[in-house]
């Protein structure tokens, strides 16, 4: 096993040695049109691509970045985090299959996967955010091919035993893909824990100053990468090189950025949860959590992503609550160097079984501002909050 932690190894590519003289970071190439000095030359598939869509020098390095980073044997780059989920579902059904993922997935994965694939003749089950292992096994049937698990699930942020899990769906012959986003490669390894495809949305925390739009598929079984790699290439999908370039020189930073945030993440949520105005604070880092020992278990770190449950009030109410807020940006991303904030209850309507929520769901990305700042920012905020419940 390589004894480097993921700090050195991030690193280690740009400084070692036996590579002449050279930048530090790969160069941006910009080429649609790739030359060769013969035919022979054009025709050798091992001397490099052959056309810009094949990529060039960043997005290359990147692939091998983030494959380390997931310890597959090999990773792709597509357009968005979005599209790293739902090639992988092209890539791995047909007519008569069946998905089996969580009621609490991301809202437009749920959308491509009633609108896009049951129209190619693929249907999804769900099944529910909190359940156990045995739980997820038993509901998958002769059909079911791909088990898509999000651990901990979106917005609510619940967690399953994906070991577990994963090693059950093998046993049946059900291909698993998993969103690890929120441990962005670092908190969690999936490949190692048996599943059979990773995906990232690199527009988080691997760009991490909100700049870019990309996501990364990893994965080591051959079978798999095969039928990843033709769906990759059918459907025509690549990245700027521009973007790859700033994706590579965030991964450099990425654990010194993920830890800060998460510390902040943590001092933030245990004031949240002491406090009267809060029901309830979602994260599995904070003890007490439903998903607190599966996460201690399998997890090395946490995301500055997490969920808070007003303790009552209304939808009027929380958005006073939002507007009052002075060093929280309003904005549907997270993983970048600010803080973000955001109102979740409508997103509720869409799962089957809707949560019982004691008020307005709220999502908070924790950033690289000073933890007691953004305190004193809620702390206004609640106050607002308070005003508009008696008010």
């Amino acid at each position: 096993m390589d004894p480097l932690s993921d700090r050195t190894r991030l690193i280690a590519p740009a400084t070692r040695r036996g590579q002449g003289r050279r930048p530090v970071n790969p160069p941006i190439e910009r080429a649609s049109t790739l030359l060769s000095d013969t035919v022979d030359a054009m025709r050798d598939a091992g001397a490099g691509p052959v056309y810009g869509i094949e990529g060039t020098t960043s997005q290359s390095a990147l692939r091998t970045a983030v494959a380390d980073l997931e310890r597959a044997d090999e990773a792709w780059l597509v357009p968005s985090g979005l599209c790293a989920v739902t090639l992988p579902l092209l890539a791995l059904t047909r007519p008569g299959d069946e998905v089996l993922t969580t009621d609490a997935l991301y809202g437009p994965v749920r959308r491509f996967l009633e609108r896009h694939l049951a129209a190619r003749g693929v249907t999804t089950r769900f099944h529910a955010p909190d359940a156990t292992a045995d739980a997820i096994t038993g509901l998958m049937s002769g059909h079911t091919r791909v088990l898509l698990l999000e651990s901990p699930a979106s917005l609510t942020f619940e967690m399953v035993d994906v070991p577990r899990t994963a090693a059950a769906a093998r046993a049946r012959g059900v291909r698993t893909v998993m969103d690890n986003t929120w441990a962005a490669g670092l908190a969690f390894k999936p490949v190692a824990h048996g599943v059979d495809v990773s995906v990232q949305a690199l527009t988080k925390y691997v760009g991490g100053h909100s700049d870019l739009m990309l996501g990364a598929i990893s994965a080591s079984d051959p079978h798999v990468r095969k039928a990843l790699a033709e769906a990759n290439e059918d459907l025509g999908l690549c990245v700027s090189p521009d973007d790859a370039w700033l994706a590579q020189r965030g991964i450099r930073t990425l654990p010194l950025r993920y830890g800060e945030q998460a510390r902040s993440a943590l001092a933030v949520a245990h004031w949240l949860a002491d406090r009267p105005e809060v029901a309830r604070v979602l994260y599995p880092a904070l003890p007490g959590d439903p998903g607190h020992a599966l996460w201690a278990r399998d997890y090395t770190g946490a995301a500055s992503l997490f969920g808070v449950v007003l303790a009552g009030g209304t939808v009027d109410g929380a958005e006073r609550f939002l507007n009052a807020l002075t060093r929280f940006g309003l904005g549907y991303s997270w993983g970048g160097f600010e803080s973000l904030i955001t109102h979740e209850t409508p997103q509720m309507a869409w799962r089957q079984a809707t949560p019982a929520l004691e008020g307005p769901l709220l999502r908070l990305h924790i950033g690289l501002e000073d933890p007691a700042d953004l305190i004193a920012d809620l702390d206004q905020g609640l106050a607002v909050w308070r005003d508009a419940v008696t008010g």
